[in-house]
């Protein structure tokens, strides 16, 4: 006789496992749902380390043929406050995808050379996946790797210099919360294509002409020239240059004529070639901006030359027309003799003791008219302004009208 199952226990022990699944399925969408909601704000939902670029940036990806992960390269220029993303285009060149506007930066033009000195590092360095910081402070953040194997060779110091959010900066490139998230999502993206590390060139300035010749007189112009070597390099090939460093200098695009030598920072460089073409391309554009270069300096020095001149005349003018003043300063006890000395006696006055020391002292703060000079007579003649005091005071040529005449009494 066949065993009888009840058919509805039997859809019961069929479907407890499917509600099951589904109730803890819509527990984890809950949770999930409330976390991004936790972690939302203005500039997005989830966590903001994984959240995408920002609708215009992958507008422009689109419009300059780019892959969303294809490879960047960053360039830092100090004084005009911005930071360039390049990305790779599909025919493997780079081209210049945003430009973003630097919040803050520390220090000055110049190199880093010491931990608490508050510089932002310039030259070459690469970023890792390892020196991405997804929980920065500062929103977020990657770090620098200062110092690389050049700055080690000159004895410099520091840490933790990073480009970052929050635009505040102790020695960092600062950027405002929304530029660094789609800054690090490039840098991101740019991983998950296989980039092993983006370059970031930081530059004092553009390294033109007219930036070089402006800065001649900088005590870090030898650094900024070496530096230029390598801006060189990418402006003409448009493609990241290779970087070395030996002989504590950095070398671009080279390699080493024996295979499997390596350059080394502190030690004499290998014998090495860079790729002719690109010499003869480097060397050429070199001379035209060094020719360039020394135009701008002569016409700069022949600026300066003539404001020089223009002020030494400046003073000269002022002089001769201060010159009455400092005649009318004179030491008034020689001036209260002369005048005593050119005064013709009254009848029946008492001629008066020539004068001593002890008499000078006791008139030298007698008022007194000094005789002008003639510059000053000659300006005062001419130009409209002057002390209408010193105007209305006779002319010492003229002399002290007098009469030895005396009116009878009335009666």
């Amino acid at each position: 006789m066949a065993h009888w199952q009840n058919p509805k226990a039997t859809f019961s022990r069929l479907t407890q496992p499917s509600f099951r699944r589904a109730r803890n399925l819509g527990g984890a969408l809950l949770v999930a749902g409330v976390l991004a909601g936790c972690q939302a704000d203005e500039l997005g939902y989830g966590p903001k380390a994984q959240r995408p670029v920002s609708s215009e940036i992958k507008r422009k990806i689109t419009d300059l043929n780019m892959s969303r992960t294809s490879p960047i390269l960053i360039r830092i220029f100090k004084e005009e406050n911005t930071l360039e993303v390049w990305k790779e285009k599909r025919n493997g060149r780079f081209a210049l995808l945003e430009e973003f506007e630097i919040c803050k930066w520390s220090g000055k033009l110049g190199p880093k050379f010491k931990e608490g000195d508050r510089q932002a590092p310039e030259g070459f360095y690469e970023i890792t996946p390892g020196l991405m910081n997804p929980n920065s402070s500062y929103h977020l953040a990657f770090n620098l790797g200062f110092p690389n194997s050049y700055d080690r060779s000159h004895g410099r110091t520091g840490s933790h210099l990073m480009v970052h959010g929050a635009c505040s900066s102790r020695g960092c490139y600062a950027m405002t919360d929304a530029q660094v998230q789609d800054i690090y999502a490039l840098a991101r993206d740019s991983f998950k294509g296989g980039q092993r590390s983006f370059q970031v060139q930081a530059y004092p300035f553009e390294m033109t002409p007219e930036n070089m010749a402006k800065h001649r007189d900088s005590e870090h112009m030898e650094f900024w020239r070496m530096l230029k070597t390598g801006y060189d390099h990418f402006e003409l090939t448009q493609v990241p240059p290779k970087v070395s460093v030996c002989e504590k200098k950095y070398v671009f695009d080279a390699t080493p004529l024996v295979e499997g030598i390596p350059f080394r920072a502190s030690a004499k460089c290998p014998d090495y070639q860079v790729s002719p073409r690109l010499q003869q391309l480097v060397s050429k554009k070199q001379s035209q901006d060094d020719q360039k270069y020394e135009q701008i300096v002569a016409r700069l020095d022949a600026r300066e030359e003539r404001q020089k001149r223009w002020e030494e005349r400046q003073t000269k003018i002022a002089n001769v027309i201060g010159g009455g003043t400092q005649a009318d300063e004179a030491d008034p006890a020689s001036t209260a003799e002369t005048q005593t000395a050119s005064t013709p006696a009254a009848p029946g006055a008492i001629a008066p003791k020539p004068a001593t020391d002890e008499t000078s002292v006791e008139t030298a703060f007698a008022p007194s008219v000094a005789k002008p000079s003639t510059t000053s007579s000659f300006f005062k003649r001419w130009v409209p302004f002057g002390n209408k005091a010193e105007d209305d005071t006779p002319s010492p040529e003229v002399g002290e009208i007098s009469t030895e005449l005396v009116p009878a009494s009335k009666p």
